[in-house]
């Protein structure tokens, strides 16, 4: 089921991101780069390995992992996070935990589109379409 998220996707639409990154404590200027950045985010398989790249004009990140198991993740606002990455069902879910902290992001295809939750205090929907 992984292989249904390989694929490059291009942001499209967002809600409560500025919230969002606030709750994370992100900076002014960092999240007024972050609303109006539409990234690319590939999504791809490596041997054993899941990669997924996000790409964008702001900065591009990287992480490589194998599912289930937890990884040292430096993130596009600059934490530094233990992250775990599970396939529930048609879920792709990451967990990132951090100075007792916790972010999860839920990814699904729907209609051919990838839609992904992320939650922190409140929630966000953004749906990104492929290329």
């Amino acid at each position: 089921m992984v292989e249904a998220f390989c694929a490059t996707w291009k942001l499209v639409h967002s809600e409560n991101f500025d919230d969002y990154m606030k709750a994370l404590g992100v900076g002014f200027a960092t999240r007024q780069v972050g609303n109006v950045t539409k990234p690319t985010v590939v999504i791809r398989q490596d041997g054993e390995k899941l990669v997924i790249q996000t790409q964008s004009t702001f900065k591009n990140t990287e992480i490589s992992f194998s599912l289930g198991e937890e990884f040292d993740e430096a993130t596009a606002d600059d934490r530094s996070c233990k992250t775990t990455v599970s396939l529930e069902g048609h879920q792709l879910i990451q967990v990132q935990k951090w100075d007792g902290k916790e972010t999860k992001f839920v990814r699904e295809i729907q209609d051919g589109k990838m839609v992904m939750v992320m939650t922190h205090q409140l929630y966000i929907t953004i749906i990104i379409i492929r290329l």
